[in-house]
């Protein structure tokens, strides 16, 4: 599957405010946060669905596999999606492990997978 998607009882800024803690702990910050609903608004499209996309990264992790293989950067920084779709909060990314499998690369999909599996725990954590 391309996606580890979750739902979660919480609101959307506090799913937001511990997704931000919980990456912490697996040494991941965020480097930027961008509210889709506001950016498309302000671009003059009308957009409702609260919809926040983090970019996160953790550094030494990144270090590692641009020095592998440069074209790992094409997937760098790491995305989490968190949304509101039918009353329902998501937590949502796309699979580490999908996208380095377009490289066919054998060993960056042993590091991808780790980075999935620690990116998993934080959201099933987060939820």
């Amino acid at each position: 599957m391309f996606h580890y998607t979750v739902d979660t009882t919480k609101n959307l800024e506090q799913t937001i405010a511990d997704l931000q803690e919980n990456l912490k702990e697996e040494k991941f910050g965020v480097l930027w946060q961008l509210d889709m609903k506001d950016k498309l608004n302000e671009k003059g499209v009308d957009f409702d669905q609260p919809y926040h996309i983090l970019e996160v990264c953790n550094p030494v992790e990144a270090k590692r596999v641009l020095s592998q293989n440069s074209l790992v950067g094409y997937f760098l920084p790491c995305k989490i999606a968190v949304y509101e779709e039918e009353g329902t909060t998501r937590i949502g990314m796309p699979r580490p492990t999908a996208l380095i499998g377009l490289i066919e690369n054998e060993e960056m999909l042993g590091v991808a997978k780790d980075i999935e599996n620690r990116l998993i725990a934080v959201i099933d954590k987060t939820r």
